[in-house]
């Protein structure tokens, strides 16, 4: 089987062509995954811009369709299925992708499987030892991996019930799987994502877009423990989260004390926010999984790619959990790409419709 996945949920246009053989225990062969990244068009505004990340990737998507199917060496009259991601995400720059895929699977009859965003991110924890595949993330025309590159993935063997904490730009969310295909959402934030509270503490201070891998990188010379930030709903009963209170202390710390700013405090008042955050996801993790009694933790999204949020839950899970198995994407896959779109799409092929079904929706459930 072959699957064409198409992703524009946001600022990266993307595509893939991913190979599955195999029924009860299905290997993915990654044949192509192309990413084409808007970062330097959104920079100067210190966020993404909707209505220009609809133009990219209305003007990108052409480019790296044709690019995909040429590295992956497949004809489109090959692909099985086409799956797109229908949400959530922005509406204007989902419209971009479920419109391409509209038109691909009119003209070439085939059959769309739309798919979850979020899910697309859960499922990224499903790809194991994807080798040296390289997403290769540049303005327009970007090159994929070369073949020897790309990889070859199997199904994971995830065990039920698994437990995903998702942390984005747009999202923070604590989701339950008691079997594959079911979905429980115990938590999610109530206002600032991880991601964003990232992003608008580096605004802040003007350390540039995006702001969490900046943040990241200052805090690993830093003290966590030296400026006291809050920890903002750590001892609540719920699994909800809230970063923006977070964003506020920080703010008015930097009021308060401007010299924070300059490079010899600034690496410790990342370090602080960072740990602040971190504290937060780790705790409320934790808690839900021993509560649920998991044999699975699995941390995804961009913000899956933070070294201290990764090494601190991985270890906690070990300590408090010792039977839990505890699982992350490879770095290469905790943004936004295709290829995690075409193995959620996979999982959920019986889903598969007529391009006339198809919409975008930006605030899609998980169901």
């Amino acid at each position: 089987m072959l699957i064409l996945a198409i992703e524009t949920s946001c600022d990266d246009t993307a595509c893939s062509v991913l190979k599955i053989t195999g029924n009860k225990k299905p290997k993915f062969k990654i044949l192509s995954n192309v990413v084409s990244s808007q970062i330097k068009i959104h920079k100067p505004y210190g966020g993404v811009v909707p209505t220009l990340a609809a133009r990219e990737h209305i003007k990108n998507l052409p480019v790296v369709f044709r690019r995909t199917l040429r590295e992956a060496k497949v004809k489109i009259e090959k692909i099985d299925y086409i799956a797109v991601t229908q949400g959530p995400g922005l509406i204007i720059a989902l419209w971009a992708g479920v419109n391409f895929a509209r038109d691909i699977a009119q003209k070439y009859g085939k059959k769309i499987i739309p798919t979850n965003h979020i899910a697309g991110h859960i499922f990224s924890n499903f790809i194991e030892n994807p080798a040296e595949m390289n997403p290769v993330r540049s303005r327009a025309h970007a090159k994929s991996a070369s073949p020897k590159d790309r990889g070859v993935a199997t199904s994971n063997g995830v065990k039920f019930p698994m437990l995903n904490i998702v942390v984005s730009g747009g999202h923070t969310e604590l989701i339950l799987m008691k079997k594959m295909g079911s979905y429980e959402i115990l938590g999610s934030t109530r206002d600032d994502a991880a991601g964003e509270a990232f992003d608008k503490f580096a605004k802040m201070l003007g350390l540039g877009y995006p702001g969490g891998p900046i943040v990241s990188k200052l805090a690993r010379k830093g003290d966590p423990t030296l400026y006291p930030l809050p920890r903002p709903m750590i001892a609540s009963k719920d699994y909800d989260f809230s970063f923006s209170g977070l964003k506020t202390a920080a703010l008015y710390f930097f009021k308060k004390h401007p010299w924070v700013a300059e490079k010899k405090f600034l690496l410790h008042f990342c370090a602080s926010f960072e740990q602040a955050i971190v504290d937060v996801i780790v705790s409320k993790t934790i808690r839900a999984a021993k509560e649920y009694k998991v044999k699975t933790v699995a941390l995804s999204g961009g913000v899956s790619a933070n070294q201290k949020l990764r090494h601190q839950l991985e270890t906690a899970v070990k300590k408090e959990l010792p039977k839990t198995r505890f699982l992350a994407p490879d770095r290469k896959f905790t943004t936004d790409n295709a290829t995690m779109i075409a193995v959620a799409a996979y999982f959920n092929r019986k889903k598969a419709t007529s391009w006339k079904n198809l919409d975008a929706d930006a605030n899609l459930e998980l169901i």
